[in-house]
């Protein structure tokens, strides 16, 4: 089985004659990788430190907490308040997360029929939405009353839309055509 290590150490021979790559530095590359959960308006102290304890888990890294930059009065939301929390992959952690998350957790998904090419952004990131956290494997066996739902934004350095996507297809993520 072909890793996402080995897919990008090829990307600038495989994507050189579509997009007129004249030095390896031009091909897009995958920055970082951002995984973040909003709690809202959990109180529960216990509810909250297990969502830490899985994020951690799933990425290997630990979660840093997200203030509200606003106060919201009809949220009851304060300034500073704590609203979520965000870990920022970068390196051999990234490419490990991501290799999980293209090999072991989306194919883990009910329904799945790939990711949709509409959520690569104008800069050439792609977002996704996991509606549940226990598709990973450190995850599997646990209640499913506190399953949660969180955001991963892969950031990359592609110029536009169409040289993102086919960068993307090249690592290996499941878009659908």
């Amino acid at each position: 089985m072909e890793t996402t290590t080995t897919r990008l150490g090829t990307v600038y021979e495989t994507l050189k004659s579509e997009f007129g790559y004249k030095n390896v530095m031009q091909a897009p590359k995958l920055e970082k990788v951002v995984v973040s959960v909003g709690t809202g308006r959990v109180q529960d102290k216990a509810k909250i430190a297990l969502i830490q304890d899985r994020l951690a888990r799933i990425t290997g890294q630990k979660s840093s907490p997200r203030p509200a930059k606003q106060s919201i009065a009809s949220f009851k939301l304060r300034e500073g308040d704590i609203i979520g929390y965000q870990v920022t992959l970068r390196g051999k952690r990234m490419i490990h997360f991501v290799d999980k998350l293209i090999h072991l957790a989306l194919p883990q998904t009910r329904d799945f029929r790939g990711l949709k090419v509409t959520a690569i952004d104008e800069m050439g990131n792609y977002t996704l939405g996991i509606k549940e956290h226990s598709i990973f494997p450190e995850c599997g066996d646990e209640d499913s009353k506190d399953v949660f739902s969180f955001a991963v934004t892969l950031v990359t350095t592609a110029k536009t839309k169409k040289e993102s996507e086919a960068f993307l297809r090249h690592i290996g993520l499941p878009l659908v055509k």
